[in-house]
This record gives structure tokens, sequence and C-alpha cells, in this order.
């Protein structure tokens, strides 16, 4: 805390006080997160590796890929870490500054793997409904074009939700009812009224995601038109299998960011600890899970691994 001359307090850090009313919860959840977080990084780093140095694999699908898992690592060690000092060693202080660089990180890669999974979308679908099309579509070339339009759209989109929460005045509390620096956790504590930061927080989150989730749901759409009017023996299936990986991080991730959002409209029948869980999982769930879905349902990727792993060895 520091003291200004009007007699006002304001905040200079913040505690995270996560699973207060259920201390246990630290215990029993710090071994499985922890195993989560080696899972993730060690999964996502090798798949990586894989793509950079099998030459079969440099691919523009492949390319956004590794665009996922750059972002899962990010997001990772933005929230793991913190989360975990806070178990094994009551580490809850977080600096101001430091508080409200995690919760723009957070939405910006949040935003920014969605938009990868649209992206991933429209590749699939150019390769299954128009596969002539397709070499002369998705380019490399391409490739580097989205990454622009993901990183400027949603860096650009997403950074005045931190700054209107960073300008509010702190008066005093300064404990955030949670694992990591939510935007409203840590907005409710201000004096000032909120109800702007409210409206962004549903207005860009619906407009980004919300946009993201449509177009990826019409891409699939089309796709599964074209291939029930395949009549080739086995085409269905080999077409479905194509996008069939892609398609279950989508569920991973949408499921968990569905059930988050539940949560939240029933939270007065709930512990107030399940939002706080379900909000520190959403960030080392999926990115445990993603490489694992890609390396065994891809045989170029499970191959790449296998002969990385022998070289290793």
């Amino acid at each position: 805390m520091t003291t200004h001359g009007n007699d006002s307090t304001s905040v200079s850090d913040f505690l995270l006080n996560c699973f207060v009313r259920s201390p246990s919860w630290q215990l029993w959840l710090s071994l499985p997160l922890s195993l989560l977080f080696l899972l993730a990084m060690g999964a996502n780093v090798i798949l990586l590796i894989t793509i950079q140095l099998e030459v079969s694999l440099h691919q523009p699908m492949y390319y956004l890929l590794s665009i996922v898992s750059l972002l899962d690592i990010v997001v990772c060690l933005t929230v793991i870490p913190k989360v975990l000092a806070i178990f094994w060693f009551d580490l809850k202080s977080i600096s101001f500054y430091a508080c409200f660089l995690q919760m723009y990180i957070m939405n910006c890669f949040f935003a920014m793997e969605s938009c990868t999974f649209m992206v991933m979308a429209y590749d699939r679908y150019v390769a299954i409904c128009h596969p002539l099309r397709y070499p002369s579509i998705i380019t490399d070339q391409f490739v580097v074009k989205a990454a622009v339009f993901i990183l400027a759209r949603n860096a650009l989109l997403t950074v005045s939700i931190p700054i209107l929460s960073a300008r509010l005045h702190y008066c005093g509390r300064n404990v955030i009812e949670n694992c990591i620096c939510a935007n409203m956790s840590v907005s409710r504590l201000s004096c000032d009224d909120v109800t702007i930061n409210r409206l962004l927080q549903f207005a860009g989150g619906w407009t980004l995601l919300g946009s993201d989730l449509i177009l990826i749901f019409l891409s699939y759409t089309l796709i599964l038109r074209a291939v029930l009017r395949l009549k080739a023996e086995g085409a269905v299936a080999k077409a479905l299998s194509t996008c069939g990986s892609h398609f279950i991080l989508i569920l991973f991730f949408s499921i968990i960011l569905l059930v988050f959002v539940l949560t939240h409209v029933v939270k007065k029948k709930i512990s107030p600890n399940v939002p706080v869980l379900l909000n520190v999982l959403h960030h080392v769930i999926p990115a445990a899970l993603n490489p694992i879905v890609y390396g065994v349902q891809t045989q170029e990727i499970k191959q790449g691994i296998q002969r990385l792993l022998k070289k290793g060895w």
C-alpha cells in the first residue's frame, strides 16, 4: 500500500487469495496441476522441435499448429507458476503492474488462440471443399499474413480491458478472491463504478470469441456438407480424418469455456471455488492435451516425434 497526501490509500500490490474457504484444495490440487504444467510444457516443446526439424512438416497446417503451441506455452508460463507459488510457498503478493500485465496476456493470448483455431478451420475448409486450389490459396505467405492478423487484431482489441482496469481508483482493498488477475475479480475491488469494464469485457469477449466460433461452425458445416456428397469408398473417413484432430482441439477449448461461463451464470448455486478452479484449469488442460491429440491423430507428427526421440536416445 502507498498513502498519498489526500489521505486516501492507493494499492501498490494485490494479494491473490484463492480457495480461502477450502484451504485443503490447494494441497490436493498442487500435484495434478504441476504435472499438467510439466506435461503442457514438455509436449508443446517437443511438438515445436519436431515441426522445426522435420522437413515433411514444413506445411501451412503445421505452422498454424506451431502458433497454437507457442500461445499455450506463454499462457501457461504466465499463470501456472504463480498459482503453484501460492499453493506451495504462500506467495500471494503480485505487484500492481504485474497483475495488469498478466490480465492483458491472458485476454490477448486467449483471443489469439481462438483466432488461430478459426484460421485452421478455414485451412481445413479449403483442403476438403477446394482441394485442387489448396496449394495456391494456403501458402507460406498466407500463414504469415494470418499470423500478422492474429497478432494485430487481438493485441489491439484486448488492450483496453487492462488499461481501463488499471485506471480505476483502488482505495484500500487489495485482496483478489482468485488465483489469477481476472478482470472482474480485480476491478470489483475498485471504489469506482465498473459498469463500463463489465460491458467492455462482455462485448469484447463475445465479439472476438463469438465471431471466431461462428466462423468455425460455418466452416465445419460446409465441410460436413461437402463430405456427405463424397461417393468414393473410404472418401468420407479420409476427409474427416484430416480435420478430426483440429475439431477435437476446438472441443477442448469450447467445452471448458462453456462450463466456465455456465458456472458464472449459476454462481449463487455452486461453491465460489468452482469458477476459480475452472479458470485455472482452462489455462493448462487444453495446453496439455492439444499436442497429445495431434501427436496421436496425425501420422506425420507421430513419426516425426518417434524419429526425434530415437535421435535423442
